[in-house]
C-alpha cells in the first residue's frame, strides 16, 4: 500500500481520484468505485500496487494486437478490481473483487522483477492486461519505466476510461493502446457498465495516438441484442475512420455468455460478417474477426494489391508478405509497429 498519485484533497478529509473518468469523491476510510483506492485520514492509497492476479506468457495476438510486433511473445500481468463493472465480464473473477474478500492465487510481483521474468522467458514486451490497467497507474507506470530502459515495448489492453493526466504521465512510456469501444450509444453503456460519460473514451483513445505516437487497435465484443445493431456498428466504424485513420484495425469479436449475461446465446457468425462488411463499406482498411478459430476474416490481405500478407489461424501466425510496415508485393503502407 502506498500514496496513490493523481488526487485532490477536499474539504473534511475527503479527495478526488483523477486516475479514471469517474473523478470518484472519496471520504475518510472509503473507497473508489475500482476498490483498490483508499482515502486513509485524508490520503488516497493504492492498495493493489504490485499485487498481481494473472501472469503468462502470451501470443502478441492474443491482446489482441495484430498489427503490433505479430508473432512475438508479451508477458502477460493482471491486477485486481475495475472502474467498470460489465455484464458480460470474462474476467469477473479478478475484477469484481471487493478489497476485504480473499484474494486466492495473489501474488507479489515488483516492477523490477516482471521485467526480469519478461527477459528470462524471452519476451519482446510486456503487457497489463485482464483486468483495467488503468486502475493500477502507479504499478504499471514504474514498470513501463523500466521496460523502456532494458528496449522492451509496452502495452495496455484497456477499457479506455483513463482520465487525460493518467494517460500523459505513462504516454511517454507506453507503446500499443488496446482499447475496447463497447458500442456507440448512451443507453448501451449504460445498460452494460453503468457508465453514462463514455465518450471520454474515445477522447483518449485520440490522445493515445495523436500526443503520444501510440500504436492503437479497437475491440468491439458484438453481443446479441445489445449493441448488434447497424447503427452503433457503423457508427463505430466511421469514428475509428475519421479519427483514428482507416489503416487502423477494428476487431469484431463473437461474444459468448458470461457473468451476467449467460442468458443470451453466442452471437450468430452473421452477425460478425455483417460488422465486418460494415466496417469495409465504411471505408476501414483493417477488420478482423475474433473467437472465430479459422475464419479468413483473422488474416491480412493487403488493400492494394489483394494478397496475403499475413495468415493466421487462432494464435498460429505466419508473416508471408510484410515488410516493415508496408506490403512485400507492392509497397502499400500497412500501418505495422516491427521492430526496428
Amino acid at each position: 500500500m502506498r500514496e496513490a498519485m493523481l488526487y485532490e484533497e477536499l474539504a473534511d478529509s475527503a479527495v478526488r481520484c483523477h486516475v479514471c473518468q469517474w473523478r470518484c469523491v472519496v471520504r475518510p476510510q472509503k473507497f473508489g468505485l475500482c476498490q483498490v483506492r483508499q482515502n486513509i485520514d485524508g490520503v488516497l492509497h493504492i492498495l493493489n500496487y504490485a499485487e498481481v492476479s494473472s501472469v503468462a506468457v502470451d501470443p502478441i495476438e492474443k491482446k489482441p494486437l495484430f498489427h503490433f510486433h505479430p508473432t512475438s511473445l508479451v508477458f502477460s500481468l493482471g491486477g485486481w478490481g475495475c472502474n467498470f463493472h460489465c455484464k458480460h465480464c470474462q474476467n469477473w473473477q479478478i475484477s469484481c473483487q471487493a478489497p476485504w474478500e480473499e484474494r486466492r492465487g495473489s501474488q507479489q510481483v515488483s516492477p523490477e522483477d516482471s521485467i526480469g521474468l519478461t527477459k528470462r522467458y524471452g519476451c519482446e514486451g510486456i503487457a497489463w492486461t485482464y483486468n483495467e490497467p488503468g486502475i493500477w497507474l502507479e504499478y504499471t507506470l514504474d514498470g513501463a519505466k523500466l521496460a523502456k530502459a532494458e528496449g522492451l515495448y509496452t502495452v495496455y489492453v484497456t477499457n479506455g476510461y483513463s482520465t487525460p493526466e493518467a494517460l500523459d504521465a505513462i504516454g511517454p512510456y507506453l507503446d500499443a493502446w488496446r482499447v475496447d469501444v463497447k458500442g456507440f450509444s448512451d443507453s448501451f453503456y449504460r445498460q452494460l457498465a453503468k457508465v453514462s460519460r463514455w465518450r471520454g473514451i474515445l477522447e483518449v483513445a485520440e490522445r493515445a495516438q495523436e500526443k503520444w505516437g501510440m500504436h492503437v487497435e479497437v475491440v468491439t465484443n458484438i453481443i446479441p441484442t445489445m449493441n448488434d445493431d447497424d447503427a452503433q456498428l457503423e457508427a463505430i466504424a466511421t469514428w475509428i475512420r475519421d479519427r483514428l485513420g482507416e489503416l487502423t484495425p477494428w476487431h469484431v469479436t463473437r461474444f459468448y455468455p458470461h457473468h451476467e449475461l449467460q442468458h443470451i446465446p453466442p452471437t450468430p457468425v452473421s452477425t460478425i460478417e455483417r460488422a465486418y462488411d460494415i466496417g469495409k463499406r465504411v471505408g476501414l482498411r483493417f477488420i478482423y474477426v475474433g473467437n472465430l478459430h479459422g475464419h479468413e476474416g483473422e488474416n491480412t490481405t493487403c488493400y492494394s494489391c489483394g494478397r496475403l500478407v499475413v495468415k493466421r489461424v487462432g494464435y498460429q501466425t505466419e508473416q508471408i508478405g510484410l515488410d516493415g510496415s508496408k506490403c512485400r508485393f507492392c509497397g502499400a503502407e500497412l500501418n505495422f509497429r516491427t521492430k526496428s
